[in-house]
């Protein structure tokens, strides 16, 4: 039986400093593939090429990754400066109705550290474009040195509410998490509940209430190592099965219309 197709959100960067391609990392296709058990397909987000609604029909469910472009702060009423850092207006205006269709239909999605950020946005709320410069706030960014393992290793907890939704799929109202951000929520949109917070109370964990279908996002990038990590396997898994869920209703309908 064919897996149920999820939407990779592909970014967009430059190879040489000339050749413009639209990329994936193989962690989020490998956690897509072999721990949600679904078929990863990589999307290149631009509407030259693709449009919401192509999307909406041709994947299940999707995966709304991170990114070093940021969402562009005019999507939330402020004006750009270089705090803000670079941006990605193509994958702004695919991924930011695309949530909102996603939330109205059910469709699942997780969204991973931009695309945590993109949820929030998409429902009205707004950033910070830096998290480091707030009073009182840790470095959440990634260590500019080092080793792979020791760039995504976990650095703090996050504190859950207790009978949540993340605190009922983890089993514990703390895990550990890495951390590989610079900006953050600073107003929640409508409808968004955080769910989770770092020590120095930056979201982390977010849902969209009263949505139909799967819609937690996270502000860590639980893609590395999602095998074998406590906190990422449970997460992928139960994003698998909101995936495969839609599928097959999906699969209804086009049966009880046929």
């Amino acid at each position: 039986m064919a897996r149920p197709i999820v939407g990779i959100i592909g970014n967009q960067h430059l190879i040489n400093d000339q050749y413009t391609v639209h990329g994936g990392g193989e962690m989020n296709s490998e956690a897509v593939a072999d721990v949600a058990d679904c078929l990863p397909l990589l999307v290149p987000a631009d509407p030259r090429f693709v449009s919401v609604e192509e999307l909406l029909d041709t994947c299940d469910g999707f995966l709304l990754t991170g990114g070093r472009p940021n969402v562009h702060p005019e999507e939330y009423g402020e004006t750009w400066t270089e705090a803000y850092g670079a941006h990605d207006r193509a994958r702004d205006s695919i991924t930011l109705p695309l949530v909102r269709a996603c939330v109205e239909r059910g469709q699942p999605f997780l969204g991973i550290c931009r695309g945590f950020q993109e949820v929030n946005v998409a429902m009205g709320g707004t950033l910070y474009p830096e998290i480091r410069d707030l009073p009182g706030r840790m470095n959440h960014r990634m260590p500019p040195d080092g080793t792979m393992e020791e760039k995504f290793a976990l650095r703090h907890q996050v504190s859950l509410t207790e009978g949540g939704v993340f605190h009922r799929l983890f089993g514990a109202t703390e895990v550990m998490t890495n951390t590989l951000h610079g900006q953050g929520i600073k107003t929640p949109g409508k409808r968004v509940v955080i769910e989770g917070y770092a020590p120095d109370g930056t979201p982390e964990a977010i849902h969209v209430e009263g949505a139909k279908g799967f819609t937690l996002s996270v502000q860590w990038h639980p893609e590395w190592d999602a095998a074998n990590d406590p906190v990422s396997r449970p997460l992928f898994m139960a994003f698998g099965d909101a995936v495969r869920a839609w599928s097959a209703g999906k699969a209804g309908d086009l049966r009880r219309s046929a």
